[in-house]
This record gives C-alpha cells, structure tokens and sequence, in this order.
C-alpha cells in the first residue's frame, strides 16, 4: 500500500531531521519527498499500518492525503 501525507517539511534542515527520523521508525520501508510539490509529500510504500506513528512522529506536521 502506498500512503500519501502533506508535510511541513519545506526546508533542507527540516528535511534532515525527517530524514534521520524516518531511517529510524521505518528501517526497512521504502519512502520519499516530493518537496517540489506544493504540499511537500511524503509517500511511503508499507505493507504494515504506519499511519499513527507517521503522524506522531514529533518531529514534523503530516496530514494523511487519500
């Protein structure tokens, strides 16, 4: 399944600690930004439900797009 969230991750030291945290919380879950779209996506391809711990990850806002 691949899940879609808005982010606020808009600037490259936001985008670092997302990252660091992601490599984290989902170490063998394929994922990226797309931060040259306008809601700076994240998708991420998960055969488990990751969608709490994507939206309480601390470190960034994400709301979860369908």
């Amino acid at each position: 399944m691949v899940y879609v969230f808005k982010t606020s991750v808009d600037t490259k030291s936001k985008l670092e600690s997302a990252v660091i945290v992601l490599n984290n919380l989902l170490p063998s879950i394929k994922w990226n930004f797309d931060l040259e779209d306008c809601d700076n996506i994240l998708r991420i391809e998960s055969e488990i439900e990751i969608t709490d711990l994507i939206l309480n990850n601390g470190i960034f806002d994400c709301i979860e797009l369908e």
